[in-house]
């Protein structure tokens, strides 16, 4: 580590606060405060984060991820890799699978990091598969900040752009029928459910080829030591520019901010709306008011000794496993948890980190991570429906299960306000809040106030740890302030 003092703003530097200490927010006051802008972060929580947090709750040394834990946007994220993260400890760490899929005969549909590798176990559906992913991954150098910035601007490269995105306009139940075997679809299905919208829907298979594009780029990777490392290299790079980090800050009132000549807000709108009432234009406080939230998480950590026994052995193997069974079974559970209805056999995220980063896991006991779609503000339980997924699909886990917690959806608002009906998307991923973010402007990220702008994932692109919505909100402050973003 350098021995240099951080570089402290000038006397006469412009001025920033940014709300809230998630990897949007930090990544927006790292970007500032590289500007030369005197910047403050005030967080509420005791702890910075927001999705990007990591303890030891079950079993001191067992490291399990709050919220946001596979990371293929942010590994290709433009922003965090300009920001030199691994100067500060980020280590990003691969499994050997991705992810998989298994089917109720025992076989698993696999997604490698390689579309060659991928595609040869698809079978009847190789070519297919190839011919609509690998031409997107092999510019995707070239296409990551058009696919991850706002839509309603000038792209860099209208051509690439137009080659990605035309298949993204298709409800992803449509997409689908561009294969033909059940593990094709199974596998497309369960990546297209990352969007928590009914498979059905317009613009339903946008999030799904954004991570596929991206995973076969970057890789379904995972901080090494938990999410928290993405923070924490966040922060540092915010304070070796002169940056400010204050915790237990709550702000529910714009009347008590200090006063900044520019103020970022990674909150969800309706708290923007409230902070700020009057204030904020009428129409933009309206459309903040309208923001849909989407369907919620229900999550259970588990402590489990010797790994989950999964009859597919490639699950044994891979980051991340997803539990839905076939298409037909994904696109009803979807569209149940939409429509307000908890499915009896929900969608089900496994995150098997442990694999890529053995430092998480204590001796033979590992961390699995795993969460359920379910309606929003569901003030049920579903755990038991989370383990019989996992014993449907690995007979026995039940039994190596030495340890768990569970994470209601109040729970993740109580955590986190932006995660409001435990809706860990910061908001539907509907037509028009996909396309424009939390309000109908060319600038998604202005709220109409002069020098103060939304930056959370209800902005473009979205969600993930990618810290890209906190890069184009940071990008307007500055050029409010007359300043360029540093190069570089």
């Amino acid at each position: 580590m350098s021995s240099t003092p951080p570089r402290r703003p000038a006397a006469s530097a412009p001025t920033a606060v940014v709300v809230g200490a998630g990897p949007n927010g930090l990544a927006a006051a790292a970007l500032l405060a590289e500007a030369g802008v005197d910047t403050t972060v005030l967080e509420a929580a005791d702890t910075i984060g927001g999705g990007t947090r990591t303890d030891e709750a079950i079993l001191p040394g067992l490291l399990h991820d709050h919220c946001s834990a596979v990371h293929p946007l942010a590994v290709a994220s433009p922003v965090l890799r300009r920001l030199r993260l691994d100067r500060h400890g980020l280590r990003w760490r691969l499994p050997e699978i991705d992810c998989a899929h298994p089917l109720d005969d025992g076989t698993a549909a696999v997604l490698h990091r390689s579309v060659d590798a991928t595609a040869d176990g698809l079978g009847a559906d190789a070519a297919r598969y190839r011919a609509l992913l690998a031409p997107s991954v092999r510019r995707w150098e070239e296409l990551s900040t058009d696919v991850m910035g706002p839509l309603l601007r000038l792209p860099d490269h209208p051509l690439l752009l137009a080659r990605f995105g035309l298949p993204t306009v298709l409800p992803a139940a449509v997409l689908a029928r561009l294969f033909r075997t059940p593990g094709a679809r199974a596998l497309w299905a369960g990546v297209a459910a990352h969007a928590y919208r009914p498979l059905t829907d317009p613009l339903s298979s946008a999030i799904g080829l954004g991570i596929l594009t991206a995973g076969h780029a970057a890789g379904w990777a995972v901080a090494e030591g938990g999410s928290r490392a993405v923070t924490d290299a966040l922060a540092a790079v915010l304070r070796g520019h002169g940056g400010r980090i204050e915790t237990g800050v709550r702000v529910t009132d714009h009347r008590r901010l200090p006063p900044a000549d520019v103020t970022l807000l990674d909150l969800d709108p309706a708290q923007a709306a409230r902070i700020y009432g009057d204030r904020l234009p009428s129409r933009t406080a309206a459309a903040y008011r309208r923001f849909r939230r989407g369907p919620g998480a229900f999550k259970v950590d588990l402590a489990v000794e010797g790994g989950v026994p999964w009859r597919a052995e490639a699950a044994r193997r891979a980051g991340t496993v997803h539990l839905g069974g076939p298409f037909a079974e994904i696109v009803r559970a979807e569209r149940a948890v939409t429509d307000g209805r908890m499915p009896e056999r929900p969608f089900v995220l496994v995150g098997q980190q442990y694999l890529a980063d053995p430092t998480r896991s204590v001796g033979d006991v590992h961390p699995v991570w795993t969460y359920a779609h379910v309606p929003h503000g569901y003030d049920g339980d579903a755990t038991d429906a989370i383990l019989a997924r996992l014993e449907q699909f690995a007979p026995g886990v039940r039994d190596r299960i030495v340890g768990l917690r569970v994470t209601r959806p109040a729970d993740f608002a109580a955590a986190n306000p932006n995660f409001a009906g435990g809706d860990i998307l910061t908001g539907a991923k509907t037509v028009p809040q996909l396309v424009l973010g939390a309000r109908p402007a060319l600038d998604p990220y202005a709220t109409g106030l002069p020098g103060v702008y939304l930056c959370s994932a209800a902005t473009p692109p979205g969600p993930g740890a990618h810290g890209m919505s906190g890069a184009g909100a940071a990008t307007a402050a500055l050029r409010h302030l007359g300043l360029r973003p540093p190069r570089g």
